[in-house]
């Protein structure tokens, strides 16, 4: 598995990361989650990501694979309001609860980063948020914190001296971070996870996604569709779809790509499509321009989905 540099963590990462919203959402039994994850660390798989509002992953992720926490990374993000912890949502208090609440879930007495979860711009500002993850990360509880957004709020989070890592979403169908949050991560040497790199299958017809998966793949269907390009337009096959959307991603400037899902087959067949590495650039030049077309046609706007 390719590894890259994590911005100025000093972390190596694996291209391909594994993202554990599914794990969570869709009730995975325990078994199949130690399945999963017992795959992608074994193929070098190293940084997984979760969150304190994955309802059930911390814990699925800290049973299956808190015994082996030196073989990865590991990402959760805070900041939204519970019941069962105190504080306003984005509140130091709150910040603090929740992530003494993912070291216990993820059975560890540090993580490697902790990232608020799409705060908009207004509490980036007040500081406050970022301020609980400097003070949890100088408890060492957190090596490092960062900000998990799109458009402007990622862009200026990524400039705060603070914040360490960006998570943004970047994929064929969301370009949108490549040219307004890419450069300035670059610029500050701020790492970058880019979160729905395969655009949540939006080539499948939606009645053929799962309730969970249809719903956030909706915009993206219906851009890839104003779009108008396919596998076939850039050399490759109709069933490679999920191949050339995963290697565009891996074609931009960032660490790592996260994917989540709870079947071995596409476990396998995600780190076959990453270690094939980049796209060639004339195939990124072609859905760089396939993308910008349809949004200068498009009657909405197309930002970062969130």
């Amino acid at each position: 598995m390719e590894t890259r540099t994590f911005g100025r963590t000093g972390l190596e990462v694996s291209v391909l990361g594994f993202g554990g919203a599914p794990i969570g959402v869709l009730e995975t039994g325990q078994a199949e989650v130690d399945g999963v994850l017992g795959l992608l660390l074994d193929h070098g798989v190293n940084l997984v990501d979760t969150a304190a509002g994955y309802r059930g992953s911390e814990e699925a992720i800290g049973r299956s694979i808190g015994s082996r926490r030196d073989d990865f990374v590991l990402v959760s993000k805070c900041g939204q309001a519970f019941d069962d912890l105190p504080g306003e949502p984005w509140s130091e208090e709150l910040i603090s609860s929740t992530i003494e609440r993912s070291l216990a879930r993820l059975q560890t007495d540090y993580l490697d980063v902790m990232l608020l979860h799409t705060c908009d711009l207004e509490v980036l500002e007040r500081g406050e948020a970022v301020g609980a993850l400097v003070r949890a990360r100088e408890a060492g509880k957190i090596r490092f914190a960062g900000y998990s957004g799109d458009n402007q709020a990622g862009a200026y989070a990524a400039r705060l001296d603070d914040v360490a890592v960006i998570q943004t979403s970047i994929n064929i169908c969301d370009q949108v971070n490549i040219d307004c949050v890419l450069p300035v991560a670059a610029e500050c040497g701020v790492a970058v996870m880019a979160k729905r790199p395969i655009a949540n299958a939006a080539w499948k017809d939606l009645n053929d996604q799962p309730g969970f998966y249809a719903r956030y793949a909706e915009t993206y269907t219906e851009r890839l569709a104003l779009m108008a390009i396919g596998p076939e337009d850039i050399g490759f096959e109709e069933s490679d779809w999920a191949e050339l959307a995963l290697r565009f991603t891996l074609s931009c400037d960032l660490g790592t790509a996260i994917i989540g899902t709870t079947n071995p087959d596409h476990v396998r067949a995600n780190i076959e499509a990453a270690s094939r590495g980049a796209l060639p650039e004339e195939a990124v030049a072609q859905l760089r321009e396939a993308f910008v077309e349809a949004m200068g046609d498009a009657d909405d706007e197309w930002t970062g989905q969130t």
